[in-house]
């Protein structure tokens, strides 16, 4: 059994697998996800798990150099903007349209749904390097 890190073996494996520049999506419950990128599905209640805590535990392994966010966000859910303004004040930040988003989220890695049931609860997480 694992020890250390993330224990859920989908996403220690897309992690372990990822380059500069892929992109790895965490979702709230509601993001439609394309039926060719890999879906790794946490929700097990409203809420439950929470965006955050889910974005918590993929940041303690994976180096970021920028993120995505869809600029509904600011609007719609500023609290949950400020958490991800302050976790991210050093890399990067892009905003696009939530129709963009969408598109966006045809490239990635994976997309890790979580149970938030918040609006616009989603970030686009670009792999950075750490050397």
């Amino acid at each position: 059994m694992k020890k250390i890190g993330v224990i859920n073996s989908e996403i220690s494996t897309v992690l372990a697998r990822m380059g500069h520049t892929d992109t790895i999506v965490i979702a709230d419950s509601g993001l439609p996800i394309p039926g060719h990128v890999k879906r790794i599905d946490l929700a097990v209640d409203l809420g439950k798990p929470a965006f955050i805590e889910v974005l918590h535990v993929v940041l303690r392994e994976l180096e970021v150099e920028k993120v995505t966010l869809a600029s509904e966000i600011k609007q719609y859910n500023p609290k949950l903007f400020r958490q991800v303004e302050s976790i991210f004040s050093d890399q990067g930040k892009s905003f696009v349209s939530h129709e963009q988003f969408k598109k966006a989220c045809h490239e990635a890695k994976a997309i890790i749904r979580t149970g938030e049931n918040t609006p616009y609860a989603n970030v686009i997480l670009h792999a950075g390097v750490i050397f």
